[in-house]
């Protein structure tokens, strides 16, 4: 026992220092596992954003073609049933969605949008009489907002292309303009206030032209003004306020989505919404 013992304890003493030079278990990986790992995390999450924003675009557009595909079959409103109504707003709340709260952009409001669908009763009934009378024609029916260069506000002109068959070309025999000047009061919601109703640009039809100035007959002097006179007249009636101090005929229009192809409005006070998607340049 006493050898045990004394072998025991004449084992060299382990040195202290020796032990703290021991390299701790793993101490040898690579410290910038941390960098690395929050470099992947910061571009796995861009991914994620960029992905997001894809799927809500793509979204996005799938409504909008639903909301276009659901007004295709009425006419531009005048044939719509009470289902195909709300098809259409549940549609159309569904788009103004998107983009809620967001503040009108003016420069990109700026330009020509054509109507595809309203339910507004004083646009509706321009379509109800071209299909009641059949010398009454209506065509394309237009927006055109001059804004860009405002922040505050800017021109409405409101358009009409309409004919008179047995008189005027098919479609676009004449134009009837209602120009508004509006002001935005809110992020949304602008105020129109009514200024001049016109009509211009008419286009007769090859045989009222045959008849004014028949092309077997050498076209008099007269003839050719009368011609002239029809293709550059304008008839304007100013709208003005029915007594002095206050404002002329005006209303409050909300604008419930904006984007570069598709405007979306409501008239406030439930005069009707609108659908219209961006066209080309509209000269008057």
């Amino acid at each position: 026992m006493d050898r045990i013992a004394s072998a025991t304890f004449s084992c060299p003493a382990i040195s202290m220092s020796r032990v703290c030079r021991i390299n701790p278990f793993g101490s040898n990986i690579n410290t910038n596992h941390r960098k690395i790992f929050s470099c992947r995390v910061a571009v796995a999450s861009g991914e994620t954003t960029a992905r997001v924003v894809v799927d809500n675009e793509l979204d996005l557009e799938h409504k909008k073609h639903d909301l276009l595909r659901a007004v295709q079959d009425t006419q531009r409103g005048l044939t719509a049933t009470s289902d195909q109504r709300s098809i259409i707003e549940e549609a159309l709340v569904t788009v103004e969605g998107f983009n809620g709260g967001e503040e009108i952009d003016l420069v990109k409001l700026d330009g020509t949008w054509r109507l595809q669908y309203t339910s507004a009763p004083d646009v509706v009934v321009l379509f109800e009489a071209a299909s009641r009378l059949p010398f009454f024609q209506v065509g394309q029916v237009f927006q055109k907002f001059e804004c860009r260069d405002r922040s505050d506000g800017g021109i409405i002109r409101n358009v009409v292309q309409w004919s008179l068959p047995s008189l005027l070309e098919e479609q676009e025999g004449a134009t009837l303009v209602v120009t508004a000047k509006f002001d935005k009061v809110s992020s949304r919601n602008i105020y129109l206030q009514f200024e001049e109703i016109s009509v211009r640009n008419i286009n007769i039809n090859e045989q009222l032209q045959a008849l004014i100035a028949p092309a077997i007959l050498p076209r008099s002097f007269l003839s050719l003004q009368l011609l002239q006179f029809i293709r550059t007249f304008k008839a304007q009636i100013p709208v003005t306020a029915t007594s002095p101090g206050r404002r002329s005929v005006g209303g409050l229009y909300y604008l419930s989505y904006l984007d570069n192809n598709m405007l979306l409005g409501r008239s406030v006070g439930g005069g009707g919404v609108f659908v219209f998607t961006k066209s080309q340049p509209l000269e008057l």
